[in-house]
């Protein structure tokens, strides 16, 4: 987490550093495959000045256009054929909700400052947005998940929102849900109109398409994200997430080469030995022994967790402890 410490004390975010890389102001008349041939060409200026972040006495100045702008314009043609998750739906989300239940339009059931997140992120503003590209059974956060009836947002209001939630004393925006996923048409062109030098959180259960991330990086400066399940099987049987293992792993790599990255992982009733374990085992070898790591035993068997029986209870006390020593035996360090 040593760059987002350091954001906090006055180095550049990210996205600060990406409005600073300059396009042609005709990059809209492009097709999809020179837009995306742009963006890729352009990214390595990006990458050069975050590089050197260190060494900036003041920040780059902004450019309009921006890099920024072409991942936006990026988004909003996806949006046309989503795949900004896994699911890959296709849907065309100006005419119709995706698979996660959000059309064009992105709604948030809440934003406040939140002192229960890990102690580096905490007052963080978590913006908690709509809909998600999963279908735990076990969801605490149901209906923000599946019921579309929030506030609707309106980029440059929920920018200013970020600004002042920012002079009273948030670390960072902390995006999450539901999931962000599905927003991130919406949260690109609120971060354009976001001038704070304030870290941006994505809080995600990494279920996201490469062409996703990419779209993220130069945005996010920490992956808060869920590893939950240890294998496909369980995946697809309590969150509706196909191909789990393989999609996750890999966005959890592309977001160490991006950012920081902190992992939660909360441990499911009879699962330590078949999911916490391989998750911690991984986490130690490709994400090194330094990630932030938090295991979390808040499990409760909310929603429809009573159609499962294996999982409709809370954890006991012998997995609490078996699921700390997996992680001693890793190397990892617990935040919990």
């Amino acid at each position: 987490m040593e760059r987002y410490l350091n954001i906090l004390k006055g180095a550049p975010a990210r996205h600060i550093l990406l409005k600073s890389v300059a396009v042609d102001p005709g990059f809209r008349s492009l097709n999809d495959r020179e837009l995306w041939r742009l963006h890729d060409e352009r990214i390595a200026e990006y990458r050069e000045k975050n590089g050197r972040y260190a060494s900036f006495e003041k920040f780059p100045e902004r450019k309009k256009p921006s890099l920024l702008d072409v991942k936006a314009e990026l988004a909003a043609r996806i949006m046309e054929h989503c795949y900004f998750c896994e699911i890959r739906c296709g849907a065309n989300r100006y005419k119709r909700p995706g698979a996660c239940g959000v059309d064009y339009t992105s709604h948030y059931y809440s934003e406040f400052l939140h002192h229960g997140e890990e102690r580096e992120l905490v007052p963080s503003h978590t913006i908690f947005f709509e809909g998600c590209t999963f279908a735990c059974a076990y969801c605490q956060n149901w209906t923000i998940a599946t019921e579309i009836r929030g506030r609707q947002v309106y980029p440059k209001v929920l920018a200013e929102v970020i600004e002042v939630r920012h002079k009273e004393g948030s670390k960072n925006v902390n995006l999450v849900g539901g999931d962000p996923t599905p927003h991130l048409h919406t949260i690109l062109e609120v971060m354009n109109y976001v001038n704070s030098n304030i870290p941006v959180v994505w809080n995600s259960n990494m279920y996201i398409t490469p062409e996703s991330m990419l779209l993220l990086e130069g945005v996010v400066d920490v992956y808060l994200g869920d590893f939950r399940y240890g294998d496909d099987e369980h995946a697809s049987r309590y969150s509706s997430g196909a191909n789990y293992w393989a999609v996750t792993t890999r966005a959890f790599l592309d977001a160490k080469a991006q950012a920081d990255v902190l992992v939660r992982q909360l441990v499911l009733p009879g699962h330590v030995e078949c999911c916490t374990k391989p998750i911690v085992e991984w986490c130690a070898r490709n994400l090194g022994k330094n990630v932030r790591f938090n295991l979390m035993f808040q499990y409760f068997p909310e929603y429809r967790a009573h159609a499962f029986p294996e999982i409709n209870r809370m954890l006991n006390s012998a997995e609490i402890a078996r699921a700390r020593e997996i992680v001693r035996e890793a190397g990892l360090t617990n935040l919990a």
